[in-house]
């Protein structure tokens, strides 16, 4: 199936989420850990099952601490398999509501800034007025800065992600390695680092300038 899709989009799969505890899973992982970047999350997995799958060939994790069990002392599950294993990196959502700030402190800390990566997870309703959008076909209520399900569960983000990144200098992350984790790691994560995140002669132009305030001031 996925070499299927990949061909349809003329290989431009660049990542892709799998629960290593699943069927399949570490047999997925070798077979193609060569042609894309393969992370882990969504899961429930062990400890010795996420790093089994690192040591496969898996290389990030998906929105860390979110929808995967908690770094427990004696269970420390996908966040502590991925710490330890120094070519995994790992996205953080840094809306302010899916991560507390401390947490963003110390997984910069755990992580190091080469590591971390910022995400927006930011949903169709992103940049929109309050009111009822639809995500995946469930009815997503947004009101203000948090998105939610019927029962109340969190549904996505509707921040975008420059303003994760301002949230993260907030936070007290170090408005380089914030910058970074926006921009160069992403890249790096799924290797266009030569062409996407970097000020270099051949990369692609995208140059945010801002002030002293980190408000936007123009795009380029």
């Amino acid at each position: 199936m996925f070499r299927r899709l990949s061909k349809a989009c003329n290989n431009q799969i660049r990542i892709i989420t799998i629960a290593p505890e699943l069927d399949g899973s570490e047999a997925f992982i070798k077979e193609f850990h060569t042609d894309l970047a393969i992370s882990i999350g969504h899961s429930a997995a062990s400890y010795d099952v996420a790093v089994n799958a690192f040591n496969a060939g898996a290389n990030h994790v998906t929105h860390l601490f979110n929808a995967m069990p908690p770094l427990h002392h004696r269970n420390p599950g996908i966040i502590g398999a991925a710490a330890d294993c120094p070519h995994a990196m790992a996205e953080i959502i840094c809306d302010g509501i899916h991560i507390h700030p401390s947490v963003v402190r110390n997984a910069f800390r755990m992580f190091g800034d080469d590591r971390m990566i910022l995400i927006s997870d930011a949903m169709r309703a992103t940049g929109m007025e309050d009111g009822t959008y639809d995500l995946g076909g469930q009815s997503v209520t947004k009101k203000g800065r948090l998105a939610t399900l019927a029962d109340g569960t969190i549904a996505g983000s509707v921040t975008n992600l420059f303003d994760c990144m301002k949230n993260a200098v907030k936070f007290g992350i170090p408005l380089a390695s914030a910058v970074k984790a926006a921009s160069y790691n992403p890249a790096k994560s799924i290797g266009l680092e030569h062409t996407l995140g970097i000020l270099s002669p051949g990369a692609r132009a995208d140059v945010l300038l801002i002030d002293s305030d980190l408000n936007l001031v123009r795009v380029i």
